[in-house]
């Protein structure tokens, strides 16, 4: 990040002065003065000062969508979806700092690593819910028409995510220190960068595997009343992967880059496609529409998946 002009003392109170543009760092809000806090960077990091109307709307519906999933989690006893309520909290955190960003100090360091931290790694828990989907799915329709048993397809994702959730975090979090102590963020951004190169790999693959197990099992997917949820499962993953390549992409800018510093990139390609992936799964929800379990394989079992998903 770039310090502040030849001759400010951030250390006094002062700040950079109204209009003053510090380079790829940031910029000075003409509207807001800088506040000279201890926990203030001498420009606004984010490239602009952030939408609290965008940030409260998030907030909110990432709020009632968190309620209606954990719901949805407890009605229909799926544990192996309750990743997705855990990302949502990670959504409704993130959103929280980016409205006290927004409202209260947009120079504030510490709204704005939270909000990084929590919004940038909310998916990665989002796209655990979705990789079990699809073991769900080879069970209840069959392991023929996939192109691996579900038990490799479920460890080799959960294990991806796992990978990609230890490595951006870590990104996330060593970005936020290096910010907070004024130093270069280089090396942690490339950790993060390597983080979503690797997600974007695994749902790329993902997105391969389950586009030709929905091709083999078509005939088994409209005789199970599934061809809703089926759309539905997949628009969702294609949002969440769009997401992951902006991401990705914005990563390999750098903070300061064009796409983390316009706020429209932000607001259609990170917040857009995950408010409207997760709705989707809670209209077409696994648990209701594929069943409860990932590993159960009985007659009775299915049977009472395909009761419940036409009730």
């Amino acid at each position: 990040m770039s310090g502040p002009p030849p001759g400010i003392d951030i250390s006094s109170g002062g700040g950079p002065p109204p209009g003053v543009n510090t380079g790829r760092g940031g910029y000075v809000d003409p509207n807001w003065p800088f506040p000279g806090g201890p926990n203030d960077a001498p420009v606004i990091i984010y490239g602009y000062t952030p939408s609290f109307a965008l940030a409260l709307l998030a907030t909110i519906l990432f709020c009632l969508y968190f309620v209606a999933h954990l719901f949805q989690v407890v009605r229909y006893r799926t544990v192996y979806f309750c990743t997705f309520p855990i990302g949502l909290a990670f959504e409704i955190v993130g959103y929280i700092a980016r409205c006290l960003s927004a409202k209260v100090n947009p120079y504030n360091l510490i709204f704005f690593i939270l909000q990084y931290f929590f919004i940038v790694t909310a998916p990665v828990f989002l796209a655990a819910g979705i990789y079990a989907i699809l073991s769900a799915l080879i069970h209840r329709l069959g392991r023929e028409y996939s192109l691996l048993p579900p038990k490799w397809i479920l460890w080799f994702f959960i294990t991806s995510d796992v990978v990609a959730t230890i490595t951006q975090i870590t990104g996330a979090a060593l970005i936020g220190v290096k910010q907070k102590k004024k130093e270069d963020p280089t090396a942690a951004n490339n950790i993060l960068l390597g983080g979503l190169a690797y997600q974007v790999f695994a749902i790329g693959l993902f997105i391969i595997l389950s586009g030709v197990f929905i091709f083999r099992a078509r005939r088994q997917i409209k005789q199970a009343g599934l061809t809703l949820f089926i759309a539905a499962f997949s628009t969702a993953t294609l949002l969440i992967y769009l997401r992951t390549v902006f991401r990705l992409a914005e990563t390999a800018e750098g903070l300061g880059g064009d796409l983390s510093t316009k706020e429209v990139y932000f607001g259609t390609l990170e917040f857009l496609p995950v408010v409207l992936a997760v709705p989707l799964l809670n209209v077409w929800h696994p648990g209701r529409c594929v069943g409860r379990s990932i590993a159960s394989d009985s007659k009775e079992e299915a049977g009472i998946v395909e009761l419940e998903s036409r009730g």
